[in-house]
C-alpha cells in the first residue's frame, strides 16, 4: 500500500522518561561545569539554563513570526512546547560556559549536553515489537524514515545505544533543521530531501497534532498510535488509521496490506 513508512521516535519508537527538576541533576551538572572554571550554584546553573532556552525560544518565534510562520499562524496554542520553530540546544549548554567566560571546545558542549541528558533520563528502552517491526517492513522493501521533535546531541547517540541507528534510510532531527512538527516545512524537507512521494507515504506517531495533524498538512497519509506518553487522543485530526493501544506487532498487518 505504502512505499515510504515515516516514523517519530519518541513515544512511537522509543519510551522515555526523563525529569529536570531534581536539585541533584543541577548539583552534579554544575560540578562539571565547575571543572572546566565556569563556577555555578546548583540553583544558579538552573536558572541560567532556564533562562537562556527561554530567550532563544523567544528569539526563534519573533522570527517566525516576522516570517509568517510563528505558532499563531499554526493555531495549536494548547501544543506551545511543540510549535514552531526549533532551537538547539548545544547552543544553550555551550552559552553556560561563556558566560562564565570560559570558551569550551565543541566536545566539551558536547558532553555537557549528554552528561545533562544521562543525569535526567529515568529510563530509556524501545517498545516491545519495534526491531522485528522495523526488520519486517525492510524485508518487504519498504523505505523507513525518521522524522523526530529532538536534540541531535541527545538522538543520535541514544539511536546507537538502542540499537536502531541503522535501520532508517534517512533521519531528519528537528535541531538540525529549525524547524518541527507540526510545522509542515519539516515534513516537505523530509519529502524533497529524500525524494517521496506524498502519496506514497505514511507517517506513524503517537501525537494527534505534532503528527498526524502535520502529517496531513503535508499531503501524507498517517497513523496514530496511543502511547504512554500521548496526549488526549481527540480524534480531530483525521488519522487514516488508530491503534488505540499501540502494538508495534500488529503495525505491518494494518498498514501492508
Amino acid at each position: 500500500m505504502y512505499r515510504n513508512y515515516i516514523f517519530d521516535l519518541y513515544g512511537t519508537l522509543v519510551d522515555i522518561h526523563t525529569v529536570e527538576d531534581d536539585r541533584q541533576v543541577w548539583e552534579k551538572l554544575r560540578l562539571f561545569y565547575g571543572y572546566y572554571g565556569a563556577g555555578y550554584t546548583a540553583e544558579e546553573l538552573r536558572e541560567a539554563y532556564d533562562g537562556r532556552v527561554k530567550s532563544v525560544h523567544s528569539r526563534a518565534v519573533r522570527n517566525a513570526a516576522r516570517e509568517g510562520t510563528g505558532k499563531a499562524s499554526m493555531k495549536i496554542p494548547q501544543y506551545d512546547h511543540e510549535a514552531c520553530p526549533e532551537i538547539e540546544l548545544s547552543g544553550v549548554f555551550r552559552a553556560l560556559f561563556t558566560e562564565k567566560g570560559v570558551d569550551p571546545d565543541d566536545l566539551t558542549v558536547l558532553h555537557a549536553g549528554q552528561i545533562f541528558r544521562v543525569l535526567t533520563t529515568d529510563y530509556l528502552r524501545l517498545y516491545d515489537g519495534a526491531c522485528d517491526m522495523l526488520a519486517e517492513l525492510r524485508r518487504r522493501g519498504k523505505q523507513i524514515y525518521l522524522l523526530t521533535n529532538a536534540q541531535r546531541i541527545f538522538t543520535e547517540y541514544e539511536l546507537v545505544l538502542l540499537g536502531i541507528a541503522d535501520c532508517f534510510d534517512g533521519i531528519l532531527i528537528s535541531s538540525d533543521c529549525g524547524v518541527k512538527k507540526p510545522d509542515t516545512r519539516f515534513f516537505r524537507l523530509l519529502q524533497e530531501r529524500y525524494g517521496l512521494n506524498p502519496a506514497q507515504s505514511i507517517m506513524i506517531g503517537n501525537d494527534e497534532v505534532c503528527d498526524i495533524a502535520g502529517a496531513k498538512g503535508a499531503g501524507m497519509d498517517a497513523c496514530y498510535l496511543h502511547s504512554n506518553l500521548s496526549p488526549e487522543y481527540t480524534g480531530a485530526a483525521g488519522a487514516d488509521y488508530v491503534q488505540k493501544e499501540i502494538c508495534l506487532g500488529k503495525l505491518c498487518g494494518l498498514l501492508c496490506r
